[in-house]
């Protein structure tokens, strides 16, 4: 029952997309194209998470999704969103410091840093600035699809010199139309108390749909949001990161074994874990079977070769949960589509990547992470033939624990003479245009399931928590209208009580003026 109302849910979301689509173009479209990007349009029309995301943003609502949709898609156009890039932007902005990425808050969401103190209002630089934060939005969303943001105003030390009320409406209206399930939060740090009146007035651009996204924190309460390590120490953090430009901050991926090599080498690695393994009872032929990737000749494989190699890899994926989603990209297919799970239990600190290549070429591949002392990746590089597969076993190394803060970064290349190529050369001398990326996140799974649990449990919970997940945002929409119709009663309350004692002081004054004219003179 639970999965026939899971995909009568499913059908429904794609009934909304087909329809905002087709009224898109039969409605906005016409005699007027030339007001959007057409490249805009042509991914409207094959990317359904993308509509889904207006649609969502919108509680399903088609019209208001197609009227977010249409000033979206001018905004983009009259700021050439899809051909911003770092070159056109001048150097000073970036420079300044005043717009960064760089962190994460205790959900795993990226951080969007505005430092308030280093922006002056300025109309002759204002939209560059504007081109700026649309530079670190593109380039986000572009890395991160479907990630969401977490944007910090940190107002220590600025003062009404630094708040440009334009420039701030900009920013609310690209997480409340441009960028529409992009906002995780908005947290306003230290805010000097002569700036209330015009948070206030910021608050009101939100919207009831984002109202409840606006978080005001002190010094003392910002680690409620976000933890101490990727706080700077003027907010009581230990982040010793300085921005600094160039290069761009980004994500600090590295090789899950150094390219260059560990002191110790990679196969006494393995061997001295083989052996702790062994001491401890666990299984060996984890351990036994893997063979550390090293820089080689790509060779097709022979066919007994190939034979040992799967038993190999059965060995190694043993026990370790089989991935349920999928995200198809132009080189490779990646399950899981977005996150890698993690628990407390044995059985929990290894999960599964599974990668297909789609093309008729050979392909390498590195996997590369956020936190290379906490992981090991098992092949963290190597090939994969066209058509064929390969499993990719991710497990946490000694007594590390998963974060949502850590994050994989899974690369890929067409190699066109794999015959011949060393793989650490073939990456040295590779295009960074032609490198297919993306990125995976971690989920801590709180309490592990039962080990009698059957597989189709597991999958009855899932159904189960997305019915309940879809139950909860059809809730949250209708909660939403009642509370615009409440908002919207009360104005209608207030204006008609301001009007009643206006009539009140008018008799007064009209019976006062009466009575004054009767009196003799």
């Amino acid at each position: 029952m639970a999965g026939l109302e899971q995909q009568q849910g499913e059908q429904g979301i794609e009934a909304k997309i087909e329809e905002t689509r087709e009224r898109f173009k039969n409605e906005f479209l016409q005699d007027s194209a030339d007001k959007y990007d057409s490249r805009d349009v042509d991914r409207l029309h094959k990317d359904n998470s993308m509509v889904e995301g207006y649609l969502m943003w919108r509680l399903y609502v088609v019209d208001d999704a197609l009227k977010m949709i249409d000033e979206s898609f001018q905004w983009r156009k009259e700021y050439g969103v899809n051909d911003v890039t770092e070159s056109s932007i001048p150097k000073w902005m970036f420079e300044t410091g005043a717009v960064y990425l760089h962190g994460y808050d205790k959900e795993g969401n990226k951080l969007f840093w505005f430092k308030v103190k280093l922006h002056v209002k300025d109309s002759k630089t204002i939209i560059d600035k504007k081109k700026y934060v649309a530079f670190w939005l593109e380039r986000y969303v572009k890395k991160e699809p479907g990630m969401p943001l977490t944007v910090v105003f940190d107002m220590s030390e600025s003062g009404l010199s630094n708040i440009d009320m334009d420039f701030v409406k900009y920013v609310v209206n690209c997480f409340k139309v441009y960028y529409p399930k992009l906002l995780s939060k908005m947290i306003i740090v230290e805010m000097p108390w002569i700036m209330n009146a015009a948070w206030k007035i910021v608050k009101s651009w939100l919207g009831p749909e984002a109202i409840s996204k606006l978080k005001f924190a002190s010094r003392s309460e910002i680690q409620s949001f976000i933890d101490a390590e990727y706080l700077p120490p003027h907010m009581g953090g230990m982040d010793p990161f300085r921005y600094s430009y160039p290069p761009l901050p980004d994500d600090d991926f590295q090789t899950p074994i150094s390219d260059n090599g560990p002191i110790v080498s990679e196969d006494e690695i393995e061997s001295k874990e083989g052996e702790l393994e062994s001491k401890d009872g666990l299984e060996s032929s984890f351990n036994s079977t893997e063979v550390a990737v090293k820089p080689k000749k790509v060779n097709f494989i022979e066919d007994h070769l190939r034979t040992e190699d799967n038993e190999k890899a059965e060995s190694r994926t043993k026990g370790v949960r089989k991935p349920l989603t999928t995200f198809k990209g132009v080189l490779l297919d990646i399950s899981p589509a977005e996150e890698l799970s993690f628990g407390s239990g044995d059985t929990e600190k290894k999960s599964l990547v599974i990668l297909s290549n789609v093309t008729k070429n050979p392909l390498a591949f590195k996997v590369r992470t956020t936190a290379p002392e906490k992981y090991r990746v098992k092949p963290s590089s190597s090939t994969c033939e066209p058509g064929g597969s390969i499993d990719i076993v991710v497990s946490l190394h000694g007594g590390s624990q998963a974060s949502p803060q850590d994050r994989f970064l899974v690369m890929a290349a067409e190699m066109d003479n794999a015959g011949s190529q060393e793989l650490a050369q073939f990456w040295k001398e590779l295009p960074k245009a032609k490198i297919m990326e993306h990125r995976l996140r971690c989920h801590v799974v709180e309490s592990a399931k039962p080990a009698v649990s059957s597989l189709k449990d597991g999958a009855a919970e899932t159904g189960s928590s997305k019915d309940i997940n879809t139950a909860l945002m059809r809730l949250m929409a209708s909660n939403s209208r009642l509370e615009q119709n409440v908002n919207t009663c009360l104005w209608v309350q207030k204006v008609l009580v301001g009007l009643v004692l206006s009539l009140v002081m008018l008799n007064l004054y009209c019976i006062h003026l009466l009575a004054t004219s009767q009196q003799p003179s």
